[in-house]
């Protein structure tokens, strides 16, 4: 016997939340706050619970002969639990963005118009090995008034089924629905094609992870989908840069952490400093382990130093490495650098070193991407560290939401027109 579309789990599951939502929108935040309190207690108390399903994951991982890397996003600790119930609490003390007033006046007519914050609705997010976004994720959507559908990878399914079930009790328990909190039924592709295909089910959906996942659902969803992109991020150092800054905000840009979006991929450098900056910076380079993709006069610079540098194929300068590589470059001018990063960039975040004014003003004013930086290292471009709490992702695109995503970002608006009689 065959199912039919409209008998489908996945749907059905949309459907739960689409009530859950209606019933969680005008709940207010000390309703709220008390469920994500709620939620934080419960994740220590059951932590063994979940790190006991974590382990047959990592298991099942390691059998499989999964990277290292890939193991350790994946792996849930007792105390990599307890910092995922400290991040739920640093959410409670975050405004609420729902009902705030974006703008509002009065026409000369007498009618009152008001633009408020409202939840989304049903939030569809769709992410890779890390267990740690299913709360996260939960959390957010929760305090601006939306249900939200977690579809993480197959390879995270116990673990997240865990943490699932811990985060529904808790909501249940503060008398909130808990189909505001779902785990998107099976492990198979099918279950995600039908979460991308449920338009007027979810409102938005919200892909994290790779530049595979991305597109996929970007091109495959007939739902509205906000692109957390990748991140192709340049660090370029201006002939008028103070150079030990330049080395400092480099290597911070690119070896504080290499597997994040966030983390830099090119350099590249204005002839008329490339002289004396690039030995300074593949000498640090070398000592954080980078290789460097070099043009030619990159390579020349590294003639009889210790720096690891090979040639610089196309394909680098298009690759997001996540790793100890870094494509470089010297470019004739600031336009050229411009130029270079409007081709090759992702949108993500691209960053200046100079002391020039001038010259800030105008890589700021001529850079399309969703952060730009000046003196600053491209690892700031994130919630935390921009200082509005925690976040659903980095969006690349330019419609609604741009650049790191906090609780105003998972609002939309309406418009509540007051009169006394009026009539057109």
């Amino acid at each position: 016997m065959t199912t039919s579309l409209s008998d489908s789990p996945v749907l059905a599951a949309a459907r739960r939340a689409r009530e859950a939502a209606a019933e969680l929108a005008p709940v207010p935040r000390k309703v709220k706050d008390a469920a994500l309190l709620a939620i934080a207690e419960a994740l220590v108390a059951r932590s063994a619970e979940i790190t006991a399903a974590n382990a047959e994951d990592v298991a099942k991982a390691r059998a499989a002969g999964t990277a290292e890397s890939v193991i350790d996003r994946l792996t849930l600790t007792e105390e990599r639990v307890a910092a995922i119930a400290a991040d739920v609490r640093s959410v409670v003390g975050l405004p609420d963005p729902v009902g705030e007033v974006v703008r509002g006046y009065t026409l000369p007519n007498g009618l009152d118009i008001r633009q408020v914050r409202v939840p989304l609705g049903v939030v569809g997010i769709i992410y890779e090995a890390r267990p740690n976004v299913t709360v996260d994720a939960a959390a957010l959507c929760l305090k601006s008034g939306n249900a939200v559908l977690l579809r993480g990878s197959a390879s995270a399914y116990r673990s997240n089924t865990a943490l699932v079930a811990v985060v529904r009790d808790a909501v249940a328990a503060a008398g909130l629905p808990a189909d505001a909190v779902q785990l998107v039924p099976g492990e198979s592709r099918e279950s995600v094609t039908e979460l991308m295909r449920a338009r007027g089910l979810v409102d938005v959906l919200i892909p994290r992870g790779g530049a595979s996942l991305i597109r996929t659902v970007v091109e495959g969803s007939t739902v509205p989908v906000i692109e957390t992109g990748t991140g192709n991020c340049h660090v370029y150092v201006d002939g008028q840069a103070d150079l030990a800054m330049a080395v400092s905000v480099l290597l911070n840009s690119k070896a504080q952490r290499v597997s994040v979006c966030n983390s830099a991929e090119t350099l590249l450098v204005h002839q008329d400093i490339a002289e004396e900056f690039l030995p300074l910076a593949l000498a640090a380079l070398a000592e954080a382990g980078v290789t460097v993709h070099g043009d030619e006069a990159v390579l020349g610079a590294a003639e009889g130093s210790a720096a690891t540098v090979v040639p610089a194929t196309e394909e680098d300068w298009e690759t997001e490495y996540l790793s100890y590589d870094l494509a470089a470059a010297v470019v004739p001018s600031l336009d050229a650098a411009v130029a270079h990063i409007r081709r090759w960039s992702s949108g993500h975040t691209e960053a200046i070193v100079t002391s020039s004014q001038a010259a800030a003003r105008r890589f700021t004013q001529l850079v399309d991407a969703a952060t730009v930086a000046v003196n600053a290292s491209t690892r700031f471009t994130d919630g935390g560290e921009f200082g509005f709490g925690a976040e659903i992702g980095i969006s690349t695109q330019k419609l609604h939401a741009r650049g790191p995503m906090g609780l105003p970002e998972l609002t939309s608006t309406k418009y509540v027109v007051t009169g006394d009689g009026h009539v057109r």
